[in-house]
């Protein structure tokens, strides 16, 4: 079965990629603004008994998600078989409980009308913590590719001798992974976040590490306090850091790009989301997950459940 994949915005290169690995058939989205800051959605072919793909990252979801909705709901008006969601950012995930009295949990509140909207869903490694695995936010099934091996398939062929280091407690599993990956050692700094900007860090006993390069690995980068606070500690125990490797780039290109030059490094991140610091392809392990998820007389609402951390990228 082809699939109609339909670009949402910001997805354009990516869905056009996913179109023509998966042979899909055709349509387009258009999208217009009006004057007043509303937006018309219209879905360009028939997807009448087609599955239908929605593909775009979610980041900056204030403008993005009404447009996703609104094109979801074309499609079932118009009789798709079925409607997955390609978001290799999804949203709303650090507000996964209410820190204080009124505050909204937007992650469950989002995952609710996610789950409301599509019959399925395809990301990559969503920014969880209180919340451990997107079965818990999501009554749809939910694909989540993998990129620690990705991440380690990039290191191997261009760091010498490094050591992985993780920013928090939180990411020890998935740096762990990327070390196994590249046969090398790995630490992880205790995080103090002080606010939005402002985080303090903690280094562990470094011993045995001497002469290797470091490389932080996070899953986002956001404003960059991380890795200035990890740039200056691990410059203090004589181990300047070069790299930074990142899933998801939501930082602006110019303030990235100040970050780069203020921390003297070099920040590379995954195609999640388009930004110019992208050098690692997601495309074969989110294909192989769409796959999955659209196989010949593939029924509509499917509500099989379940969640499938993969990575199905060549050579991984």
């Amino acid at each position: 079965m082809s699939p109609m994949v339909l670009a949402l915005p910001g997805g354009e290169r990516l869905a056009a990629r996913l179109q023509r690995a998966l042979h899909g058939a055709d349509g387009a989205l258009s999208i217009h603004r009006f004057p007043g800051g509303e937006v018309r959605v219209q879905i360009r072919g028939d997807p009448k008994e087609q599955v239908v793909v929605l593909v775009g990252s979610l980041d900056r979801p204030d403008e993005k998600v009404l447009p996703f909705l609104f094109a979801a709901g074309a499609a079932r008006a118009m009789h798709a078989r079925a409607i997955g969601l390609v978001a290799p950012y999804f949203p709303f995930l650090r507000q996964d409980a209410a820190f204080r009295p009124g505050e909204a949990v937007s992650a469950r509140l989002f995952g609710a009308l996610v789950s409301g909207t599509v019959d399925w869903l395809v990301t990559v490694d969503p920014h969880l913590h209180r919340i451990h695995q997107m079965r818990e936010l999501l009554t749809v099934p939910a694909d989540v590719v993998h990129s620690a091996p990705l991440i380690a398939g990039w290191l191997r062929h261009r760091v010498e001798r490094p050591v992985i280091v993780g920013p928090d407690e939180e990411s020890a599993q998935w740096v762990a992974e990327v070390a196994a990956g590249v046969d090398a050692p790995w630490v992880v700094m205790a995080k103090h976040r002080r606010g939005d900007h402002a985080v303090e860090l903690v280094l562990p006993p470094m011993a045995g590490v001497e002469g290797r390069q470091p490389v932080l690995v996070d899953d986002i980068v956001a404003s960059g306090g991380t890795i200035r606070a990890a740039s200056r500690l691990l410059a203090s125990a004589g181990l300047p850091l070069r790299w930074v490797v990142a899933v998801h780039a939501v930082a602006d290109p110019l303030s990235a790009k100040a970050l780069e030059r203020e921390a003297g490094v070099e920040l590379v991140t995954c195609n999640t989301i388009p930004h110019p610091s992208n050098r690692i392809d997601v495309l074969d392990a989110i294909r192989t997950a769409v796959e999955r998820r659209i196989p010949a007389g593939a029924p509509g609402r499917s509500r099989d459940g379940g969640e499938v951390r993969r990575c199905a990228c060549a050579g991984a």
